[in-house]
């Protein structure tokens, strides 16, 4: 299945609603008890979804043209993201390969969805692209097995985890150099687990108005997904519609000469092999 969260403008004041997108119509699948699809992943799981979608596929889709995409999940527990899960990124930023997964989070404010704009801070000159592979959580995960990591993955989906540089390295942390609002995007589709390719075989592409400027494959990864789900689970319980974005591949525009930076005007792309592409315009933050 592919799962979207969206806003349907033929309403007169259109509410945030979810449902599965087939063939560019979505099939609303909200209900009262699950009105959002971090709702139904609680309540009533995947093999529950793919009951609603099957008997309610005769329901009157919505073009894609009347709606507004938000993040996949737009509400939520948690977004954790990986720093430096790529050799190649490890070796272009001249550190040496962390020991454990290194983690930072950002809040939901800091994501929008497919097609519309990222804001370029203000405050910096330094905003850069990252494309990421993001995992979105099924059901509750607390010290899983490595080996039972997978089990627990909802789908996947693009990101654009974008960092606005300078405010990255004020502190060891990289909190306030991630968080902007709407600095980043996730989307447009969740791909659930049982339709997408396994992540070793993903390839994530990075493209700025076109040109392609990252890509690498998801088997080049310092942690696996599942090493990164069971050290995860380890230190917090997991939750359905949680987060993962699982570091960005070598080409950020920071380490190119002279640094490449995101302007308005500028295009990115995320496009991730069996997942779609996220395609975000930036703009100047007003």
């Amino acid at each position: 299945m592919k799962l979207v969260s969206y806003l349907d403008h033929r309403q007169a004041a259109p509410q945030p609603s979810w449902g599965a997108l087939i063939d560019n119509q979505i099939i609303d699948l909200a209900t009262v008890n699950a009105a959002t699809l971090r709702d139904a992943l609680r309540i009533d799981g995947l093999d529950g979804i793919a009951q609603r979608l099957a008997t309610g596929t005769d329901a009157q889709g919505i073009a894609l043209s009347d709606v507004t995409l938000l993040p996949p999940i737009p509400n939520p527990d948690k977004i954790l993201c990986v720093g430096l899960n790529y050799h190649l990124h490890a070796q272009e930023a001249n550190v040496p390969l962390p020991a454990k997964p290194s983690l930072f989070v950002r809040f939901s404010s800091s994501l929008t969805g497919h097609g519309q704009p990222v804001l370029r801070p203000a405050e910096s000159e330094q905003f850069d692209y990252e494309a990421e592979l993001a995992v979105i959580i099924g059901r509750s995960a607390h010290r899983v097995k490595e080996e039972d990591a997978l089990q627990y993955v909802a789908g996947y989906t693009c990101m654009a985890e974008n960092s606005v540089r300078d405010w990255q390295r004020h502190a060891t942390q990289a909190t306030a150099g991630k968080n902007f609002v709407h600095s980043g995007a996730i989307g447009p589709c969740l791909v659930t687990a049982d339709e997408a390719p396994a992540p070793e075989v993903m390839t994530v592409i990075g493209r700025l108005h076109g040109e392609t400027v990252q890509q690498d494959s998801g088997a080049n990864m310092i942690f696996s997904i599942a090493q990164i789900i069971a050290y995860v689970s380890t230190f917090t319980e997991l939750l359905p519609g949680d987060v993962i974005a699982t570091g960005t591949p070598a080409g950020v525009g920071m380490s190119r000469k002279p640094p490449r930076f995101l302007r308005e005007g500028d295009i990115f792309e995320v496009e991730i092999s069996g997942l779609g592409v996220l395609r975000n315009p930036v703009r100047n933050e007003s």
